[in-house]
């Protein structure tokens, strides 16, 4: 039998080579695999549902992530997914895989962080499933939005000349992930040290508690703003691009002066000699929305302090590009994050 490495694939890979094995049989399907979130219908309302699997030692690292943080985490990335199809979060499912080193008061914190995004987002815990393993900890969260048919916002739907927008400012859950494991190291060297994070605060919260963009998705509605395409960015701004490029068929040109990077992203890299703009580009986890609008929806948003206009989508299928501060134009590429490659 032939073995192929999963590596080989990589996890987008392994989705398309799992989904062209199964076909939709039910009208209530619209969507499948292949998005942020599935979407099924029911009259004029859908329903869409999204899944993420977390686990300790690849997704968190419980030395430096406090268990109220990573429940809390664990929902909003989710939350993050039913954002990016335009729809508002409804309901969560929580699964738990546990092992005897978690005292019950450790089980407790998890679930406080859990329960102060419900409150933070208007969702209902609903259910879930609770378990045993051999070794360290996972948690597996579907999340349940609910939006009308015609506002459902997909990533293939991008058209040639739209504007490419983004919420927020982006790297810094990167730079906090590199704060974290930097005094980790030196912890692990000289446990009588005290982990320096002063100076490093806004960083670290991105990385530690994001928030998914729930507000973005209410502002553009009281604009009458719909996106043309959206996705969230969890695995890095180039990464996310050519999701949306190569499912709608387009490429795309980003300007890199454009790119939002906060003062103290930029402040970190450069710190460490590293370009800003390496950290939004390909660190992922930040959690904004990434969107694609109409040309003539721009004066609605242009004042906007939150979104930053930062390129447009091109007729040139897989050509993606990010055009340098000196004209340069440079091949976008995915080096975010990449399961099976541990």
């Amino acid at each position: 039998m032939q073995r192929t490495s999963l590596s080989t694939l990589g996890e987008f890979g392994l989705i398309d080579r799992i989904a062209e094995k199964f076909q939709i049989t039910n009208t209530s399907t619209v969507k499948g695999i292949g998005d942020d979130a599935a979407v099924l219908r029911y009259g004029d309302t859908s329903l869409v549902v999204t899944t993420d699997l977390l686990i300790e030692g690849v997704h968190y690292d419980l030395r430096y992530v406090p268990l109220k943080h990573l429940g809390y985490k664990a929902v909003t990335v989710n939350l993050s997914d039913v954002c990016a199809m335009n729809a508002k979060p409804k309901q969560i499912t929580v699964s738990i895989g546990i092992s005897n080193k978690f005292y019950l008061e450790a089980i407790e914190e998890i679930y406080e962080g859990i329960r102060l995004a419900c409150v933070q987002y208007g969702v209902d815990l609903v259910g879930g499933d609770t378990s045993t393993t051999k070794s360290g900890s996972m948690l597996s969260i579907t999340a349940i939005g609910e939006a009308t048919a015609d506002k459902i916002v997909y990533r293939h739907t991008a058209n040639a000349g739209d504007l490419i927008c983004v919420s927020g400012d982006l790297g810094g859950a990167y730079a906090g992930l590199q704060v974290l494991e930097r005094e980790q190291h030196l912890f692990d060297i000289d446990p009588s040290m005290t982990p320096v994070l002063k100076g490093y605060e806004y960083i670290v919260q991105r990385q530690l508690k994001p928030e998914a963009r729930k507000d973005v998705i209410e502002m553009l509605a009281g604009l009458d703003i719909l996106p043309t395409a959206m996705i969230d960015i969890s695995d890095g701004l180039s990464s996310e691009i050519l999701h949306i490029g190569t499912k709608s068929g387009k490429g795309a040109k980003i300007y890199e002066s454009k790119i939002p990077i906060a003062d103290e992203t930029e402040a970190f890299a450069k710190e460490l000699q590293l370009d800003p703009n390496t950290f939004a580009l390909n660190g992922g986890e930040d959690y904004e929305l990434l969107f694609t609008i109409k040309q003539s929806d721009f004066p609605k948003l242009k004042n906007n302090p939150d979104i930053s206009v930062i390129g447009h989508i091109t007729e040139h299928a897989g050509v993606f590009e990010l055009i340098a501060d000196d004209g340069t134009a440079i091949a976008l590429q995915a080096q975010g994050w990449k399961n099976f490659a541990l």
